[in-house]
């Protein structure tokens, strides 16, 4: 018995010994946790969770069932962190007051208090996209406000649809959902069947009419305007023939002096804060009525959430652009840094402002903005695809449905206009109806409007068509680099355009010495291929011919690449270095300095708008003005 007793403790020993090994390199083999490093960028935590969930009125699908449904292949949660990881979103811990069901950034919970769309709904917040990481041997660096650069947001649409697909036709997926959402009785499944099946339809066709692309876009990047326009001038004008292809992908700009800059997007479109970020929330599932006769049977009603886009704003403008982690991505060589200081200021500065920036003349209540040039595309010669999309169409190019009676002369009443004339009437419907909720005094409405010029007020200039440079602190923690992504360092951004990648992986491995995405596929399989449409990677560069067309500065030597790569990293050169929004007491004036790229160009900025036929001579460059009723467009001259 004793003999039995040994022989069965030796067997119980090496169970527990081959277990033990086993789990132990099961635990090996699982991926470590890794650490989350936030930068100081003048936020507090409370700060960063109200930017990643607040609301801008996003709704693209009933919030209820974007929580409990199934993946389309696998009984697993579509909405689990390991799945919605996969597509780029960054995994959040459940917050009791901000994200109380542990949602990634930038999904959030849309609430409709009333009218046709009363209830709960899933959107993305400003932060799915304008929120980075990157990641360096295990450490995750949080950018607040920075560029997202593995969100594949196409991926993501195509993936829940597929998701509801599955849920819509297979009969058990269904059962399990109807049961998780207490919907037991004919009469309640029925109406979660119709719901569904409604929010199925509404994905399906964004995936296959609104956002079909001629090519895989990738990680970090979507045609923004194009997808605007299609979701307002397609979808909800209900007019399918203005449909247009999404050919021109750019990333999401970093958002950190964005307030406090004269332009915010890629382009000199719209400077006026509210209304830019209401037509960014249009273009990712805001419901809107477009279609009804009148305003009283609810035309220009929308889920769009203009109080919080004004706080989203507000918390921006307390922003400041992330300082290069030493103890992360390793020691900045300062004696480098200060020669590329110096070649910074000699080749870059005069599109690119640094601390503590130029700025703009006075706006309302004496505000100040950040000045970055406008640079023409012919100069630039980057990828110019943006530039053929409807918002920079003036002939009549688009039917205008119900919104003919709303246009402003001479085009109120015709049936086909301009793009950027019927969209702006479809903005300022939806705006005027939004805002009235709001009851905001006239000095809150001054500031939403970020103390601009805005509509029925006469415009300001606008610059010639191109692409703006922006601010240069932080610039680091934004790649791949170019408008869209099509360059993957700083490095190769210094070269002549030749000599850079012609195709190249995208990582999510941060590259600390070329400062940029890491390019050898270990990190990430998202091939960059910049021969595509829209991916072009020419311009921007230096060579040693004359300036325009494509090239902005002389042949740089080696060694001066290596010092303006390190002087990037330096900059800036301490924590919460906000700028001043409104402007510092005593401003260094754009218009004043001769290094400017607008001062040093004339007819560059100011050139830009086409003068009321009334009108005989244009502004003086530094009076950043137009006369009471001169019309404002674009020229393509």
């Amino acid at each position: 018995m004793r003999k039995l007793m040994r022989i069965v403790l030796l067997a119980l020993a090496g169970v527990v010994m081959a277990l033990a090994f086993t789990l132990a390199s099961f635990a090996q083999d699982r991926p470590t946790k890794a650490k989350v490093v936030y930068l100081d960028q003048g936020w507090s935590q409370e700060d960063r969770l109200r930017y990643y969930y607040t609301s801008q009125g996003s709704a693209a699908v009933s919030y209820d069932i974007f929580l409990n449904l199934e993946a389309a292949n696998n009984q697993r949660l579509f909405r689990a962190d390991e799945n919605l990881a996969k597509y780029g979103f960054v995994p959040q811990p459940a917050d009791p007051k901000y994200n109380p069901d542990g949602l990634p950034i930038g999904i959030t919970n849309t609430v409709v208090a009333d009218g046709r769309w009363k209830g709960k709904w899933v959107g993305l917040s400003c932060a799915a996209c304008h929120n980075g990481q990157i990641e360096h041997k295990g450490t995750k660096i949080s950018i607040s406000g920075g560029n997202n650069t593995t969100l594949d947001v196409h991926a993501f649409i195509e993936g829940l649809d597929e998701t509801l697909a599955a849920t819509a036709a297979d009969p058990q997926k269904f059962a399990r959902l109807a049961e998780n959402l207490g919907q037991r009785d004919d009469v309640g499944k029925e109406a979660l069947r119709k719901r569904l099946k409604e929010e199925a339809a509404a994905v399906h066709g964004y995936r296959g009419i609104l956002a079909v692309t001629p090519t895989v876009v990738g990680p970090g990047r979507m045609d923004a305007l194009r997808l605007i326009h299609n979701q307002v001038q397609s979808r909800w004008l209900d007019i399918p023939q203005n449909w247009v292809a999404p050919i021109a992908p750019v990333k999401p700009s970093f958002v950190w002096n964005i307030p406090q800059s004269a332009w915010a997007q890629w382009s000199g479109v719209l400077f006026d804060p509210i209304l830019r970020n209401q037509g960014e929330s249009l273009g990712v599932f805001a419901r809107m009525d477009l279609t009804s006769e009148t305003p009283k049977l609810g035309l220009f009603d929308s889920t769009v959430d203009l109080q919080g886009q004004i706080a989203s704003e507000a918390l921006l403008r307390k922003l400041a652009p992330p300082q290069w982690p030493e103890s992360v991505l390793g020691k900045i060589d300062r004696e480098k840094a200060a020669k590329g200081a110096q070649l910074f200021v000699q080749n870059c500065a005069g599109c690119h402002s640094t601390w503590p920036h130029r700025w703009s003349e006075p706006k309302k209540q004496g505000k100040r903005f950040i000045e970055n040039a406008i640079v023409s595309v012919d100069v630039i010669g980057t990828d110019p695809g943006q530039f053929s999309s409807p918002q920079f169409e003036n002939n009549p190019t688009v039917k205008t449905g119900r919104m003919s009676e709303y246009l402003p002369a001479p085009d109120t009443g015709a049936a086909i206009a301009p793009p950027p004339v019927v969209f702006q009437a479809i903005q300022r419907g939806i705006f005027d109806k939004a805002v009235a909720k709001l009851k905001l005094s006239d000095e809150e409405l001054v500031s939403a409007h970020g103390y601009r010029a805005s509509y029925p007020e006469p415009s300001e200039p606008i610059p010639a068509i191109g692409y703006k440079a922006n601010p240069a602190e932080g610039m680091w923690a934004s790649p791949p680099f170019l408008h869209n992504g099509s360059v993957p360092n700083l490095y190769e951004l210094l070269l002549p355009d030749n000599e850079r990648s012609k195709t190249f992986f995208i990582g999510r491995e941060f590259d600390p010495v070329k400062v940029g995405v890491d390019t050898s596929g270990k990190s990430g399989k998202f091939l960059f291929d910049t021969s595509l449409v829209g991916n072009s990677n020419a311009g921007h560069s230096f060579e040693n011919r004359p300036t325009g067309k494509g090239v902005i500065g002389r042949l740089l030597t080696e060694d001066e690449r290596w010092a303006l790569v390190e002087y990037m990293k330096s900059i800036p050169n301490q924590s919460r270095q906000i700028a001043p929004f409104g402007g510092p007491k005593d401003p260094i004036r754009a218009w004043q300095d001769k290094t400017f790229f607008h001062v040093k160009n004339p007819g560059t900025y100011n050139g830009a708008p086409q003068l009321s036929p009334a009108s005989t001579t244009k502004t003086a460059l530094a009076q950043e003005s137009i006369n009471p009723g001169e019309i404002v467009t674009f020229r393509r001259d």
